[in-house]
């Protein structure tokens, strides 16, 4: 291809003249064209950045993109985790630590140390490292809340142990079968001496029954002392029961334990009779707490209504002739 001359009308000489250019200018020419595609294409990256992502980039959005609805998915399960624990907690204290008469546990020992709730507002504009110290603390308290409430239901258990024994080992029956509740001849209280005919201490309540009828152990126990007592008891029967309850049998005709034996609440220990000072068939029943002698009327609750247990209160409370 055949390089193309130019030429300019010189309008000195009215003569077209070959257009010769210096290599400066030429020069000049070159690295105007190259400072201009250079600007160029600086713009058009600059926009192409500006307004579209590269690939990478792209990808490492869709990534935090799903980082940050993860964390909020995990955040709304804490959140929601935290309203049933705080239930748990609420049901400990009020209800279950209630029951066994046990102190509720404070928020400051629940919570220990002091846990600073996230802003939800705040987690757009927080990096990786700060949602994860987030979550870290999050997941902390919860841990240290789950471990205390492990360690009260812990206790709870225990506790249910240890009332399940006592409310088997506190007497709470009446010691002769009396449903008809017309077995009770004298009560608690100061009474006629059947032998004196004075008034004096009545420690226990007396039952009336035929001879040879069944004595009753009102609750579980060891058996402390069995044998026949000269100073009035005749044959009668002493259980611990723990917790500083102990219960008396006396007048009774037979025994069937011995010292030492373990026995059940309603298990026969022995049968009803008139031994020792006595002035009939009857059983001489006492309850003695922290060595202190009191009313037994008020430890039948397992085998007595309310009503029945208001009549019975009214009959023993009757001033009458003691049958010991």
């Amino acid at each position: 291809m055949k390089r193309v001359r130019k030429y300019y009308y010189n309008t000195d000489t009215h003569r077209f003249e070959k257009l010769e250019v210096s290599w400066k200018a030429r020069l000049l020419r070159i690295l105007g064209f190259v400072s201009a595609a250079l600007v160029t294409a600086t713009i058009t990256v600059a926009i192409a950045f500006q307004f579209l992502d590269s690939p990478k980039e792209k990808q490492l959005k869709e990534e935090m993109q799903a980082l940050r609805q993860g964390y909020t998915g995990l955040q709304n399960e804490l959140t929601e985790l935290n309203k049933e624990l705080a239930q748990l907690e609420h049901r400990d204290n009020n209800i279950y630590r209630a029951v066994f008469e046990a102190p509720p546990l404070p928020d400051s020992v629940r919570l220990g140390k002091d846990y600073s709730k996230p802003d939800p507002n705040m987690l757009a504009f927080a990096n990786t490292t700060i949602l994860l110290e987030t979550m870290h603390t999050a997941v902390d308290n919860m841990r240290h809340r789950l471990q205390l409430q492990a360690n009260s239901y812990d206790t709870l258990q225990k506790l249910v142990e240890t009332k399940e024994h006592m409310l088997s080992a506190i007497p709470a029956i009446q010691p002769v079968s009396n449903r008809t509740l017309d077995r009770v001849a004298s009560g608690f209280g100061y009474r006629i001496d059947p032998i004196y005919k004075t008034p004096k201490m009545h420690t226990g309540i007396d039952f009336t029954a035929a001879t040879g009828t069944p004595v009753y152990a009102t609750g579980d126990g060891t058996v402390k002392e069995s044998g026949y007592d000269n100073g009035g008891y005749g044959n009668n029967v002493i259980i611990n029961h723990g917790y500083g309850y102990q219960s008396l049998y006396a007048h009774m005709k037979k025994i069937k334990v011995r010292t030492g034996d373990r026995v059940k609440r309603g298990e026969v220990i022995g049968w009803i009779g008139s031994t020792g000072k006595s002035t009939g068939p009857h059983l001489h029943y006492e309850i003695i707490k922290h060595g202190e002698k009191i009313d037994p009327i008020h430890f039948f609750f397992n085998d007595l209504t309310a009503a029945e247990y208001e009549r019975l209160t009214k009959i023993a409370a009757a001033s009458n002739q003691s049958f010991d």
